[in-house]
């Protein structure tokens, strides 16, 4: 499984402005539904489960970094989008510290392999310290789109 597998490339962020962790969910779940990979009348809905998982612990994972999921029924493939922001968003990470680099992943319930494949996949090129640098350096979709391809390719 690739990154471009199910990163949503109309639905990436490259310059969110969110200061709350709801609001970069929120606008997150938005891209999504704007680029017509989640359904329109599911959005607050898939908001909300996304926020009902972050208060069992956050996903904001350290180093800049944070990685908020759920499943949800209205979904039938793995879905994601990437946002950054470039003064950060305080996600309450597990290092105290702003979040620049967001990976959102929305899976269907009865795909859980899917759902870890899609979690370990970012993890593992979230670690590449490389990755992230140029990632945070992205301007556009197309910077972020190139950066997912060279990443899935290893060419980093």
């Amino acid at each position: 499984m690739k990154l471009c597998d199910f990163v949503v490339p109309d639905a990436i962020i490259p310059d969110l402005t969110a200061s709350t962790k709801e609001e970069a969910i929120r606008a997150m779940v938005a891209s999504l539904t704007e680029s017509g990979s989640i359904p329109a009348d599911q959005s607050e809905s898939i908001a909300a489960a996304i926020l009902k998982r972050e208060e069992l612990g956050s996903t904001g994972i350290g180093n800049g970094v944070a990685v908020p999921h759920s499943k949800h029924p209205s979904i039938d493939k793995l879905v994601a989008t990437v946002a950054l922001a470039k003064s950060g968003v305080d996600f309450a990470s597990l290092d105290g510290e702003p979040v620049y680099i967001l990976f959102l992943l929305v899976s269907p319930p009865d795909r859980p392999g899917d759902h870890l494949r899609g979690l370990e996949n970012i993890s593992r090129h979230l670690r590449n310290q490389n990755f992230c640098k140029f990632l945070r350096q992205s301007k556009t979709r197309e910077d972020v789109v190139e950066l997912l391809r060279e990443a899935d390719n290893n060419e980093l």
